[in-house]
């Protein structure tokens, strides 16, 4: 098979899209993106593997618990992945994001459920790392709308445009001021973590496979391997969630068949 990042400047058509809140004009006629050799690759330091880290392997199964609403599952998920080695802040920042794609509610109370895990642990005894907070605050006005893009340019493979943005501009730009620029400019979760969630919480959710699509497609530019996403379907599979790892398998299948194209 084709190195996956050698190619990634070839993602166009339905797989160039963007990482949404709640919409999505991935299969959108016209939907195209004018990629750069620049485009593409893992970022922040990161560099493909063929297996993900014990960390990395706690995400999509907290992902897809919060997702569902599966606290009890969620409350298991959170333990290992915190055994693991996610700190309390990665924890967070996990389930804070995911708000922008599966809504405020389940945010808060899967935030509540890590506070009362954290809580546990304490109380047997476990100190966990916390973690550290972003580096340095994301930027305001034109300076963070600029950031966003960039984000959003470098993660989508390529300048997002379509129908959909003519029609409603003002959803291009919450997606970049605020999903790309406040969310993502945040460095105390990487890229390839971020995606890892993403792709969870979506294959969890009925209904949204074209955005899933395209965040496989999203994954392996931030520097995530097919095999480490085929690790993600088995992950949710031994989760107990076999619909989400039918929904994932799916659509990375779809996704390196595309490529092939």
């Amino acid at each position: 098979m084709k190195n996956k990042l050698a190619i990634a400047p070839r993602y166009n058509r339905s797989l160039t899209g963007l990482l949404a809140l709640t919409l999505w004009v991935g299969m959108a006629p016209g939907f195209a993106a004018q990629t750069t050799a620049s485009t593409g690759g893992a970022p922040q330091g990161q560099t493909t593997a063929n297996v993900l880290s014990s960390k990395q392997q706690a995400i999509p199964r907290i992902a897809a618990a919060m997702a569902t609403s599966d606290l009890p599952r969620l409350n298991e998920a959170l333990n290992r992945g915190l055994d693991a080695g996610l700190t309390i802040s990665e924890s967070k920042e996990i389930l804070v994001q995911l708000y922008a794609y599966v809504g405020f509610p389940r945010s808060l109370n899967a935030l509540n459920e890590l506070m009362q895990v954290v809580e546990a642990r304490k109380q047997r005894g476990i100190q966990d790392d916390p973690g550290r907070e972003p580096s340095h605050r994301a930027p305001t006005g034109d300076a963070l709308l600029e950031a966003g893009t960039a984000n959003q340019t470098r993660i989508s493979g390529g300048a997002v445009k379509g129908p959909v943005f003519d029609f409603a501009p003002v959803i291009n730009q919450f997606l970049q001021a605020h999903l790309f620029g406040d969310i993502f400019e945040r460095d105390n979760l990487d890229w390839q973590s971020r995606e890892l969630a993403t792709v969870g919480a979506l294959a969890a959710t009925p209904g949204v496979e074209p955005q899933l699509r395209s965040h496989m497609a999203a994954s392996l530019r931030v520097g995530l391997s097919a095999s480490q996403l085929r690790q993600v379907v088995t992950l949710l599979e031994e989760a107990g969630n076999e619909q989400a790892a039918r929904r994932a398998d799916n659509a990375l299948t779809q996704t390196l068949a595309a490529l092939e194209d």
